[in-house]
């Protein structure tokens, strides 16, 4: 999965998240960092032992939170993942088919993250003060 750095988030759902969270985003950005290592770290786990059962529940749980702050191709990484070891669950089935999505969620989530994290930062500046030229 190949994306660009401005394809991650979706600004527009981002600044509406941030408006109705109010004073409680950074938190809840917060245990978005939380839950999405662990729920990445479960995934990866479950994958290792070919599990299809401990994969639901983690993936389900990213999926949501990604989507909460814009993080649309994380969400949709998640969903697919979700989805996979739903229908191996299901048939009974190993979540081999689940590998590369597996393979790219991590440096996905810790890019997504990084962005998400330094857009929230109060201490960045986001444009020149006046009088300054842009280089």
């Amino acid at each position: 999965m190949t994306l660009d750095e401005n394809s991650l988030i979706d600004w527009n759902v981002f600044t509406r998240a941030r408006a109705e969270l109010g004073a409680g985003f950074v938190r809840i950005l917060g245990y978005f960092r939380e839950d999405g290592v662990k729920s990445v770290a479960a995934i990866e786990t479950a994958m290792r032992a070919r599990n299809a059962a401990a994969m639901v529940i983690p993936a389900h749980t990213l999926k949501g939170e990604a989507r909460q702050f814009g993080a649309e191709p994380l969400g949709e990484i998640a969903e697919r993942i979700e989805s996979i070891a739903r229908d191996c669950v299901e048939n009974r089935d190993t979540p081999d088919e689940a590998l590369s999505d597996i393979v790219a969620l991590r440096p996905l989530f810790e890019k997504t993250l990084a962005m998400l994290e330094r857009e929230s930062n109060p201490l960045v500046e986001r444009r020149p003060a006046f009088g300054r030229r842009t280089i």
